[in-house]
């Protein structure tokens, strides 16, 4: 079973623990009401040689635990960046597939801004960026340290099933480097494509 069927299986793995009432009830999507949301995003990424001192590809698959919650109410209502300001914590864990099979994993503190104004085709697009600390489990010679630290930023997309269940669709630009804290410090620039689930509260 190659990859791109793994990450599949585990999407809709994901998709069974909705309850059928997330996917066929009949409320309309609202944006405006919830205090946060929680999310499951598995995804796949790759190291990009040469973007930057970058030397290394390696691949990972990888999942997310994120919590977020709304700092605002609407704003800009009327105008094309009408949204609300969000404040994601996430856990990462992200598995080496190449050039060998190690972990990292860490936490990430991210901002977000979810912009509203398609909510009545139940699209929510947002943007993100932050970053966070990383223990880097790669073994890679080129990097002098495990603690590492990340900093991202991407873009996404909302599609809502319910009053409270969505489906994401999400790229990120993925850091990773030891902040000049020791030697060698290769920096490890990925891009990282990502499906998931989420539900509003």
């Amino acid at each position: 079973m190659n990859l791109s069927r793994q990450l599949c299986c585990l999407f809709m793995a994901a998709l069974t623990i909705l309850p059928p009432a997330a996917i066929n009830a009949a409320e309309p999507a609202t944006i405006a009401t919830p205090s946060g949301e929680s999310a499951l995003l598995l995804g796949y990424g790759i190291s990009h040689r040469g973007f930057g001192e970058t030397q290394t590809e390696v691949q990972t698959v990888d999942a997310i635990f994120r919590y977020g919650h709304f700092l605002s109410e609407e704003l800009g209502k009327g105008f094309w960046y009408q949204g609300r300001h969000e404040l994601l914590v996430e856990l990462p864990l992200h598995l080496a597939l190449a050039p060998r099979a190690r972990i990292m994993t860490g936490f990430y503190l991210l901002g977000s801004w979810k912009f509203t104004g398609l909510e009545q085709m139940k699209l929510f697009p947002y943007a993100f960026a932050g970053g966070g600390p990383l223990y880097n489990d790669l073994g890679l010679s080129s990097q002098g340290t495990r603690l590492n630290f990340s900093y991202q930023g991407g873009v996404g997309i909302q599609r809502m099933l319910a009053n409270d269940m969505v489906l994401i669709a999400e790229y990120r630009y993925h850091h990773v480097s030891n902040a000049n804290t020791a030697e060698p410090n290769e920096p490890l620039n990925s891009s990282k494509i990502f499906l998931g689930v989420a539900k509003f509260f």
